[in-house]
């Protein structure tokens, strides 16, 4: 995979790895230690890593958070996009977008049809762009993770961080 087709555009990206879980601490996030491994390979560099639990104020805060801190570039989130009354993530996110990538989430579902069927409809990935910087919302469980980070996310970070810093 080449993850580095935009190489040109600038230097290091840095991102703030967010789980969204009630259940979840550092020893048991699976999937945020895979968010993390997977970027070890690449140019990007993980600035915050955080466990949140799944309240709507406590994302939305610390999303806004990360998104005023100059020094991050890419929120990944995982957890909290379920159909449960629990998992407001999706919610979340979309109330503060202020521009929403629509095709990250059709292109997740799509992908994730092909792995696991007909269930790719109850995701809700979502992504989009906070005060410049992009958030990608991605569901809890380690295989959506994988799909997300590797066939989506990692390969277009460097061309979507270039294109809102553009003028």
């Amino acid at each position: 995979m080449n993850f580095h087709h935009h190489k040109n555009d600038m230097n290091k990206i840095n991102i703030m790895v967010l789980t969204i879980s009630d259940t979840r601490d550092k020893e048991t996030d699976k999937s945020g230690q895979l968010i993390i491994d997977l970027l070890k390979n690449t140019n990007y560099r993980l600035s915050i890593y955080q466990i949140v639990r799944d309240e709507k104020e406590v994302i939305k805060n610390t999303i806004i958070e990360g998104c005023e801190d100059s020094k991050i570039d890419v929120i990944i989130t995982n957890g909290g996009t379920g159909l449960s009354k629990r998992d407001v993530t999706f919610e979340t996110l979309n109330e503060i977008y202020e521009k929403p990538i629509l095709g990250y989430g059709e292109l997740f579902r799509f992908l994730s049809y092909q792995e696991i069927g007909s269930a790719a409809m109850l995701s809700r990935a979502c992504a989009g762009i906070v005060k410049n910087t992009v958030i990608f919302s991605t569901p809890g469980s380690t295989n959506a993770v994988k799909l997300a980070m590797e066939k989506l996310i990692l390969p277009e970070i460097q061309h979507i961080v270039s294109e809102i810093r553009k003028d």
